[in-house]
């Protein structure tokens, strides 16, 4: 059956006409844009107990209490929390036997006459009830704003709030469904949804990495976050003015390479003279084709593999930027601060390779241009031939005739550098040939990757562990 896209005015009527719904409504910055909507269908009284704002900051910390920042995640909870427990208090008693109650909340930073170049971007919220006298479930979502004027600014934050709010109501018992409504009447050119959190009875059995994986793949934001514990993050809180190092994997598994690799690299990165004594932030990056196998993304295969790499305490970033240039150009948005790529020989050879530069008018010099316009800088793992064992480094890789000039350029402005001190026991492990072992049983991939890895895959039978003993 065909998904039918209901436009924001039906939305906001069907709430409005819902006996059992009754709430509240509170928005910072950008006006009343979602509340105005439920005026102006109609109906509205027999939805909305109050609406209001509260734009100065004195009496904004007056009402939530004080904060480090206006547009924040701890601002938008603080008035969910605290506009639930009000709406409960003073109508539980005379209908909430029959009512679920819901808070609408938002605080946006959008354009303004003294600020039109800043970033538009905000956090949205619903608290919500699925059954009257029910402990409440909870949405966060961050969101940007992309339209190049204010009045369409205002205007998108309307329509993604009554979306927001009707999928909340509607569709939580399907995080699919909720995620793919929260465009709707919109596109992805005019609002990025980065981040999303579900909390509360209603998704009990939903994983926010889960959540924040399908955020990329259904194309409402182009990467997305998660901590080692889980959470999942915003990126440009998580990432502002630090320093960033990253290594970018399919980490099925992660090996010692992998590992090696990453501590040869941050090692020097700290020590560079624009890092040292800054807070740096390291990243294990993901794409969409990274995880695919076949033709889809197995969401098991996904968690299997962050929750190793949680366990040994890393970050997950997870994006739909294949090409390094994109990735960069999305780490510099959030932080002015260096970056540090961390990759193999395989991968700087596959840089080099033109054909994967034909979209670009400036072909692979725009590419290169793009990826070190800012402070970048590659550290490159070394190769070991396995035909001839030659030891293949940043410093001696042989690159197609006509770029031989480029390259010798990054490599002699150390743009592009060789990792030292790298463990040489290291050299001939290969991910798909650790993956191979777990498959048919051949104990040896144990010493290929790290204890806390074997341990896992072993208790939890990942990668089809053990399956060659029940054939």
């Amino acid at each position: 059956m065909e998904n039918v896209t209901v436009d924001t005015h039906q939305k906001a009527l069907q709430v409005n006409l819902d006996p059992s719904k009754y709430g509240t409504f509170v928005e910072i910055g950008a006006g009343q844009e979602v509340a105005r909507w439920f005026f102006r269908v109609g109906g509205a009284a027999g939805t909305i107990a109050k609406t209001m704002s509260a734009y100065d900051m004195t009496v904004s910390d007056a009402i939530y209490g004080p904060c480090e920042r206006y547009v924040s995640q701890q601002r938008l909870t603080a008035m969910l929390e605290r506009e639930f427990g009000l709406l409960v208090e003073r109508l539980g008693q005379k209908r909430g036997a029959s009512t679920k109650f819901f808070v609408f909340a938002d605080t946006v930073a959008a354009k303004s006459y003294s600020r039109k170049d800043m970033d538009a971007q905000g956090w949205l919220g619903v608290r919500f009830q699925t059954e009257p006298q029910g402990e409440p479930s909870q949405i966060i979502i961050h969101a940007r704003l992309l339209d190049a004027e204010n009045v369409q600014e205002q205007e998108a934050l309307g329509v993604i709030g009554v979306n927001l709010l009707h999928a909340a109501l509607y569709h939580h018992a399907d995080p699919a469904v909720l995620l793919n409504a929260l465009l709707d009447n919109l596109t992805a050119e005019r609002v990025e949804v980065d981040m999303v959190k579900l909390t509360g009875p209603a998704f009990a059995g939903v994983d926010n990495r889960i959540v924040a994986l399908q955020l990329v793949q259904r194309g409402l934001t182009k990467a997305a976050m998660f901590l080692a514990n889980g959470e999942v993050v915003q990126p440009a809180d998580a990432l502002y003015k630090k320093s960033i190092i990253v290594e970018r994997g399919s980490f099925r598994p992660v090996t010692k390479i992998t590992l090696d690799m990453l501590e040869c690299a941050t090692s020097m990165f700290v020590q560079e003279p624009k890092v040292h004594g800054e807070e740096v932030t390291v990243l294990m990056e993901m794409t969409l084709k990274n995880l695919i196998e076949g033709d889809r993304i197995d969401p098991k295969d996904f968690l299997d593999r962050v929750d190793i790499l949680g366990a040994l305490g890393k970050t997950v970033l997870i994006s739909n930027y294949g090409e390094y240039h994109r990735l960069a150009a999305y780490l510099f948005r959030h932080t002015k601060k260096m970056i540090g790529i961390a990759m193999g020989v395989p991968t700087l050879r596959e840089i080099f390779d033109e054909k994967y530069y034909t979209d670009l008018e400036g072909g692979i010099l725009e590419s290169f241009g793009r990826l070190f316009k800012n402070d970048l800088k590659l550290y490159v793992y070394p190769l070991r031939e396995p035909k001839t064992g030659a030891l293949i480094t940043a410093g001696n890789l042989r690159v197609a005739p006509n770029l031989r000039h480029l390259y010798s350029y990054l490599v002699e402005n150390r743009l592009i550098e060789s990792l030292r001190d790298f463990d040489e026991r290291c050299l001939p492990i290969y991910s798909r040939d650790v993956l191979a072992k777990i498959r048919s049983g051949d104990p040896a991939w144990e010493g290929m990757v790290p204890p806390v890895v074997a341990q896992m895959i072993k208790e939890r039978k990942l990668f089809n562990y053990g399956a060659e003993a029940k054939l």
